[in-house]
């Protein structure tokens, strides 16, 4: 039947095209990206190489756009594994997959979009030394997308040292944001600084909980801690009081004190009961033996082990069981079957770790992780006895996750949003142009708004350095040769004065020479180790120094230490602080200070020296005496200022 014979009204309608074979074939994916992104980026896509660290909320999105788009080749990492709570968002997972790593499942899932694309997906820590800076290397361009702040600084710094643009993506809520990183280019993310966690009084934390936040922070950074870590997060706790609770401070020293001697139990059958007995108990007595902290409010109730852990056999569940219901609020006695599993577990660990530890380096430690789970249900089962005890509501292992992780909720269309904003940006990085990128904000009201990166921060400590590698031969090396043969003579630091520093604190300075002798493996540092060297000189400052240290590829002879072979790298001079503004040839009066740049704030340590100032004489006013009128006469140049 023709278009002659139809109805009317079917006659009317747009009748479907017929393509041949050969029309058909050419349009592709390949060929819509063409037309889409321009035969030039599409390009640039097909042969970039790139890594995605975040499997969750924003990555599930952005994987799908990095499929789809036909990016060449796409790593995956993330360590957590897949939960209940993730599948309102994370559109690639299914109920069939809660438990399996959110990496590979991804990586599956998304496969199916694009079947020729090339995805590599890792289920660990971007954090493991498998992830080092050669490795980084071989990227093109590199996507953050994770809702944790170590981590994200950690990929922040690793791009830097390895000079891979980084493209960092965050939500909260309905608000996101999108940021592109180049070193030298762009600031990066750690030239602002970063809001630190709220801190509770140590007190409140310790003896007065009145919130279930109060019982979760004690469970994460004081008992897990002093078990299983090094002592108290004091990031978490506020002493700004203590002066005011000197007394109780003690008594709470005394209690920490008792605590590491029951750590080295650590393994045996009684641990469980001793701890509980410690804590439960014997710590809540002598809180109740206090009448006067009890005049308005309701005394804690102690707890008998041997009590509770009759009921709780008589409950015929396991901790297992019990687990599985995460969104239940669960009884006193399920979450004592909940503590003395999570220890067990834990303790296994620990000495595994002890096990394994070769002597050199910290000890180790088991620190809270809102993706372990022997550490939540250990913080989540200890934070509900202890509010049972304190008469505060219990909660859920799914509510603790999320106010300990201090997770905010996060909704899939703004991170589909955002995910989509990090492959437009995407674009522009793969071209090499930055002067078109862009910093992304998206706000509650579904607002866009754009503007060009704002410069690097020259004061960063994380940008605003130099980095270079250092190839050690680990058998031989000292530290003194790391400081004669490279720092001083590679480097050229030549006679000038020079602090090192590591994580743990500073290694080498003009006044601490101990360390010179002792083979960088004494001193803890290990390949894939940063070491940052400082210049103490105050003429012709260098900008800090951020060296990696590799293992040596090969034999180096007699030098030990040894640099990348090539030019040598440059380093610049910090620039100097432009001198006050002079009135009549002298400073200008202040509202009663003067503002001095602090020696942290230029990366150097403090140094006293006796013979550097006089001391500064005081003297009346010109208008005559009178009650706390006082200037400072400084010497040097006769300048007068208020105090």
């Amino acid at each position: 039947m023709d278009a002659q014979q139809l109805p009317i009204a079917a006659a009317m309608l747009p009748q479907r095209p017929i393509f041949s074979p050969v029309a058909q074939r050419a349009l592709t994916r390949d060929s819509y990206n063409a037309q889409s992104f321009g035969r030039g980026t599409n390009s640039l896509v097909k042969q970039a190489r790139v890594l995605m660290v975040g499997a969750g909320g924003i990555g599930c999105e952005l994987l799908k756009n990095l499929v789809l788009a036909g990016f060449g080749e796409i790593h995956v990492v993330d360590l957590d594994t897949i939960d209940l709570s993730n599948l309102n968002r994370q559109f690639l997972f299914r109920h069939e997959h809660i438990k399996k790593s959110k990496a590979l499942v991804a990586k599956e899932v998304a496969q199916k979009f694009n079947p020729s694309a090339k995805i590599i997906a890792y289920h660990g820590n971007i954090k493991e030394r498998q992830f080092n800076i050669e490795w980084y290397k071989s990227f093109s361009l590199a996507f953050n997308a994770l809702d944790n702040l170590d981590a994200r600084r950690h990929v922040n710094k690793m791009c830097l040292a390895a000079d891979v643009p980084l493209i960092d993506a965050g939500t909260t809520g309905f608000n996101g944001q999108v940021q592109v990183i180049k070193k030298g280019v762009t600031a990066c993310y750690d030239c602002v600084e970063k809001p630190t966690p709220k801190s509770f009084p140590v007190c409140t934390i310790r003896s007065t909980p009145s919130q279930p936040i109060h019982c979760i922070v004690w469970g994460k950074s004081y008992l897990l801690n002093e078990i299983f870590g090094t002592s108290e997060d004091d990031a978490a706790f506020d002493h700004t009081e203590d002066q005011d609770n000197a007394k109780e401070i003690e008594e709470l020293q005394k209690e920490a004190g008792e605590l590491r001697k029951i750590r080295e139990a650590l393994g045996t059958e009684e641990f469980p009961k001793m701890l509980f007995t410690k804590v439960f108990n014997k710590d809540i007595e002598r809180l109740r033996s206090m009448k006067d902290m009890w005049k308005s409010r309701k005394p804690p109730e102690p707890l008998d082990y041997d009590t509770l852990i009759k009921k709780a056999s008589e409950l015929g569940s396991s901790a297992e069981a019990i687990l599985r219901d995460g969104q239940r609020v669960w009884s006193l006695e399920e979450n004592l079957m909940v503590f003395n599993d999570s220890l067990n577990r834990l303790s296994k660990r620990m000495l595994e770790l002890k096990k394994e530890h070769d002597g050199s380096g910290p000890a180790p430690i088991i620190s809270f992780d809102k993706d372990d789970e022997d550490t939540l249900d250990f913080v989540a089962s200890s934070a509900n006895i202890r509010s049972t005890i304190f008469g505060i509501d219990r909660k859920s292992i799914f509510d603790i996750k999320q106010m300990a992780g201090n997770i905010i909720p996060a909704i899939a269309t703004t991170n589909a949003i955002v995910a989509a904003l990090c492959v437009l940006e995407a674009f522009k990085v793969l071209k090499g142009d930055y002067k078109q990128v862009k910093d992304v904000f998206l706000s509650g009201d579904r607002l866009l708004s754009s503007g060009a990166p704002t410069a690097p921060n020259p004061d960063c400590p994380v940008c605003g350095v130099v980095y270079t590698t250092a190839y050690v031969d680990f058998l031989r090396a000292t530290l003194n040769d790391l400081v004669e043969d490279f720092l001083k003579t590679r480097l050229q630091y030549g006679d000038k004065e020079i602090s090192i520093s590591n994580e743990v604190g500073i290694l080498y300075d003009p006044d601490e020479t101990e360390n010179l002798d002792k083979k960088l493996s004494e001193l803890g540092i290990k390949e894939e180790s940063f070491l940052t060297v400082v210049d103490e000189d105050d003429d012709d400052t260098f900008v800090n120094v951020v060296v990696n240290i590799q293992q040596a590829k090969g034999e180096l002879g007699e030098k030990v230490v040894q640099g990348t072979t090539g030019q040598q790298p440059e380093i610049p001079r910090r620039p100097k602080k432009a001198p006050a503004p002079e009135l009549n040839g002298h400073a200008p009066l202040t509202n009663g200070t003067t503002e001095v740049a602090p020696d942290s704030a230029l990366g150097k340590r403090r140094r006293d020296d006796e013979d550097s100032a006089l001391p500064a004489k005081k003297s009346r006013t010109a208008r005559g005496p009178s009650a706390g009128d006082e200037v400072v006469v400084i010497e040097d140049d006769g300048a007068i200022v208020l105090d």
